[in-house]
């Protein structure tokens, strides 16, 4: 009789245990689940017809190189020969040497199409986010060139970093189903 009480403890508290470890593991993943699906609901982006192009994208960002990249609109684009967004102001000559490129980092990548038209393409892998081809379109051409916060590289930081410093609040959470902001394009 002493031997089946002592069995029966060690059942019980072998079953207790067993309770407690899957009611902790299930709790555990319940607020895993909980607190992740509230922030993947919204994402960080900016309103390409808010930014002013301050470069701030560039140097705030937690990441380096910065989650934000220029991408282009081509509904929008004139495919200029003189884009304001590709050649540095007062260009004498139009040809792609680098001392011509508006861009630091020669990511925007210009293909003859047919004379007078040119495309530009964005290589977002040498993009910085500075903004400084956005400024130079938007200034001397139709914007078609804009800035957007990658979601594949983005962090969905809790407090973007961008977003606090962003002088036009240009940065703000948008449903995930609608992450990107397309200039021109409603």
């Amino acid at each position: 009789m002493n031997i089946r009480k002592k069995n029966k403890s060690r059942r019980e508290f072998i079953l207790i245990g067993a309770e407690a470890a899957i009611t902790l593991t299930l709790g555990g993943l319940i607020a895993y689940v909980l607190g992740n699906t509230s922030k993947s609901g919204t994402v960080w982006q900016i309103d390409p017809e808010k930014c002013t192009q301050c470069g701030r994208c560039a140097d705030e960002c937690v990441l380096k190189p910065s989650a934000v990249k220029c991408v282009h609109a081509y509904e929008v684009c004139g495919y200029c020969n003189l884009c304001g967004g590709y050649f540095r102001p007062n260009t004498i000559d139009l040809n792609t040497g680098a001392e011509n490129q508006l861009c630091p980092t020669s990511a925007i990548k210009r293909t003859f199409i047919e004379d007078p038209y040119f495309k530009y393409d964005i290589d977002e892998e040498l993009c910085i986010g500075c903004a400084k081809c956005v400024k130079g379109c938007g200034s001397f051409g139709n914007g078609s060139l804009h800035l957007q916060i990658r979601h594949n590289i983005c962090e969905n930081c809790n407090q973007c970093s961008i977003a606090r410093v962003c002088p036009s609040n240009a940065i703000s959470r948008v449903p995930s189903n609608k992450p990107y902001l397309i200039k021109g394009i409603v």
